[in-house]
């Protein structure tokens, strides 16, 4: 293999189909490990999402037992804590089978994630040994409280304050958190705080039966219902000195980078939450009758389901991708001599802008899976009595989690821009390329041959595109640009599409080394209805983009250089749309 990608690398370096991880490549254990998850959810969760959602007395954590009967809270906790050890790709396999689960979804995500990592990662020996194997083995519950009433998007201003005592041996918690998610059942808390006037948090393990812990009323919520989601009050709470976690004021730098490990299961969860909305809405568009035929057999049904496929297909594509370049950067981090834990964060670090566009596809495919699934649904649709008006109401705040799809979309240019002033990323030397090759005559000239030469071709424009609006902008807005939030969407809307095309354009080309090129017929269709489509949304962010910050001359050459960036030929999208349902309608199920 050639040199391992960098975070953010994607943008100015090609990548080879065959560097890239595929989940056509799982093996037979981890195709084993998901089948287990699947066949719990099947038996244990689906039959019981109302009583669920009633939040029957002492129901989901019953429910967290028996996964944790079955290894599912310690897949990837180190086997010296009580867990299996997998690496970090069979995790996110775990994340996406379990992502089905509705509120039990985010019950267990919450546990095996932000309640048990922080501990994991940035946990001493002690710590680790105390608390990890309980977690691993479902004894104890965790949750994890950064959130307060005033500090949402900026955690960084949180209120709750901590006082070491005269003696040195406790600290004093004061406070209030909120939108703690399994905060009714949890016994260990992950509590973020400020040590007397420090600049940063800190954070320290709390045990939920410690006097001065006391709970609010589970909050009422739109979706989620069955998710235990409550305020917790620290009044005098005793922290013993011991239970610091990690260094004083690294509170701050340990939410960020458990966040972006959320980010990207978030994405995992919700491909699976995608994948169980389409079958449903195949199965039904099959069942239900109209003018005498299954509503399946009518094109502007099988437009929703072929775009519905197209999308989720995209966003996994992207999620193992990057799954597989975080297991990468980890395994050449340890090689170096970094423990694994440490190299695990560093290795998601590197991967951060990634983790957010992936935030962000993610949640926002499976909104539009579950909206049209709500569709072909019909009145259905609108009805408790059918699966899709849970899965609508429960996909919504997947675009709040782990920081709004805002805020992450304005990450995303901020961690590259980083990286390129730390010298980690050229961003600067591409972009004054393109920026000449604007002045330059259009090469009209043939390309190389070949299946995708086409597709290669736009994508390694629409990349062009990127750099050169995000170099314009940089250049142009200077220390303006991070208050001009609309260019910075624009900006992330461009990497975001970019990344899902060529994402899903190396998997389909790996698919064919693997299977031929008439047996992926479905995948080419795919591939190219994507790239074709992204071309104009594409198009439609940097213009705008464009036209905020340019005038004159300047604007004129950068629409022209936009337009030639963006530039395909015709597709027939009706007709590939329409092979790609037709998959799914024979099968009855989603089957990509």
């Amino acid at each position: 293999m050639s040199t391992p990608i960098k975070g953010g690398e994607f943008l100015i370096r090609e990548t080879e189909a065959k560097d890239i991880f595929i989940p056509e490549e799982w093996n037979e254990e981890q195709r084993m490990i998901a089948q287990t998850c699947r066949d719990f959810l099947e038996q244990e969760v689906f039959p019981k999402l109302d009583r669920i959602d009633a939040m029957e007395e002492g129901l989901m954590p019953s429910l967290l037992d028996k996964a944790a009967e079955l290894g599912m809270l310690g897949i990837t906790v180190p086997e010296e804590y009580g867990g299996f050890g997998k690496d970090f790709v069979t995790g996110m396999l775990t994340t996406e089978v379990t992502g089905a689960g509705h509120s039990f979804a985010v019950a267990l995500a919450a546990h095996v994630g932000i309640g048990t990592l922080p501990i994991l990662y940035y946990g001493n020996e002690a710590q680790k040994q105390q608390y990890i194997p309980n977690l691993a083995s479902g004894s104890w519950k965790a949750a994890y409280c950064l959130t307060e009433p005033g500090s949402g998007s900026d955690a960084n201003s949180g209120k709750t304050i901590a006082v070491l005592s005269a003696d040195g041996k406790h600290y004093v918690l004061n406070g209030q958190k909120m939108w703690i998610t399994n905060g009714g059942f949890a016994d260990v808390f992950t509590v973020f705080a400020k040590i007397d006037n420090d600049e940063n948090l800190s954070a320290f393990i709390v045990e939920s039966k410690w006097e001065g812990v006391s709970l609010n009323p589970e909050e009422k919520k739109m979706g989620i219902k069955g998710s235990s989601t409550r305020q917790v009050f620290f009044n005098n709470v005793k922290v013993p000195a011991e239970n610091l976690l990690s260094e004083r004021q690294n509170g701050f730098k340990i939410a960020l980078n458990i966040l972006n490990i959320g980010r990207i299961k978030l994405a995992g969860a919700a491909l699976g939450g995608s994948k169980e909305a389409i079958t449903k809405s195949v199965v039904y568009a099959n069942e239900r009758q109209q003018f005498g035929r299954p509503i399946s057999k009518y094109g502007a049904i099988r437009h929703k389901l072929g775009e519905q496929a197209i999308r989720t297909f995209a966003v996994e594509s992207a999620t193992y991708r990057c799954s597989q370049n975080v297991e990468d950067a980890i395994a050449s981090l340890m090689a170096g001599g970094m423990d694994k834990e440490k190299a695990l964060l560093k290795g998601v670090e590197q991967f951060a802008a990634e983790a957010a566009i992936l935030k962000i596809a993610g949640s926002e495919a499976l909104d539009y899976v579950v909206d049209e699934g709500v569709q072909i649904y019909g009145g259905m649709g609108y009805s408790a009595e059918a699966p899709m008006e849970r899965a609508y109401r429960d996909s919504r705040i997947n675009r709040i989690f782990e920081g709004t799809n805002e805020i992450n979309r304005m990450l995303i240019v901020d961690m590259l821009m980083r990286k390129a002033m730390k010298g980690e990323l050229d961003l600067m030397g591409p972009a004054m390329k393109v920026a000449q090759e604007l002045m330059s005559i259009p090469d009209f000239g043939a390309g190389k041959e070949g299946l995708f030469a086409k597709e290669k071709k736009y994508l390694s424009n629409y990349k062009k595109a990127v750099l050169m609006v995000a170099g314009s902008a940089a250049q142009k807005l200077m220390n303006d640009l991070a208050k001009e939030q609309e260019v910075l969407t624009n900006i992330a809307d461009m990497v975001i599409d970019t990344y899902l095309a060529e994402s899903t354009l190396l998997r389909v080309e790996k698919i064919i080394s693997m299977k031929g090129e008439a047996e992926s017929a479905v995948y080419i269709d795919i591939a190219q209805v994507l790239l074709y489509d992204i071309a104009d949304r594409i198009n439609k962010s940097g213009k705008d983009a464009i036209n905020s910050y340019a005038e004159g001359d300047e604007l004129r050459m950068m629409l022209m250089g936009l337009k030639r960036f963006t530039k395909t030929e015709p597709l027939n999208t009706k007709e590939a749309r329409r092979r790609i349902a037709a998959k799914l309608i024979e099968a009855n199920k989603y089957c990509f």
